[in-house]
């Protein structure tokens, strides 16, 4: 009887642990991560984490358009309601790696003639004036200092 109480001691003190980790890669490397509203580091970065569920993440670089997206993270089976304190108990350290990669596209160049700008700014202008719609006031919204 008294051997089972220092068995259980013994799996309690010596219980291990788990490791979450993220490791985030990217084409091209070098982007910025940020997740969660955090910025993280850049590609390709090794994140430890402690709750399992979705992040939202940004990827960005230079040259490429923003890549805006949700990542879900899912918990093993054995980090389960149930089977997690058995993992927790086990006296070896545990490892829960996730590895999640993000391709970047260019930005498209498009090449803007200044002159055709203008012109479309004039007659949206002049669309404005013309409708039917109230001007918006032109006058100080607010008083002059005294």
């Amino acid at each position: 009887m008294r051997g089972i109480g220092l068995f259980c001691i013994g799996l309690l003190l010596g219980g291990g642990c788990v490791e979450r980790t993220l490791t985030i890669s990217s084409t091209p490397p070098g982007a910025l991560v940020t997740l969660n509203d955090m910025e993280i580091g850049r590609t390709p970065l090794n994140k430890r984490f402690i709750w399992y569920g979705t992040f939202d993440v940004q990827v960005r670089k230079e040259g490429y358009q923003t890549l805006t997206t949700t990542t879900p993270v899912i918990a093993p089976w054995w980090q389960w309601l149930g089977f997690d304190l058995i993992a927790e108990l086990v006296p070896l350290p545990l490892q829960d790696e996730h590895k999640v990669s993000y391709t970047l596209k260019p930005q498209s160049l498009v090449h803007v003639d200044p002159d055709a700008m203008v012109s479309r700014g004039q007659q949206l202008r002049e669309q404005l004036q013309n409708s039917r719609l109230p001007h918006p006031a032109t006058a100080p919204t607010t008083k002059p200092a005294k």
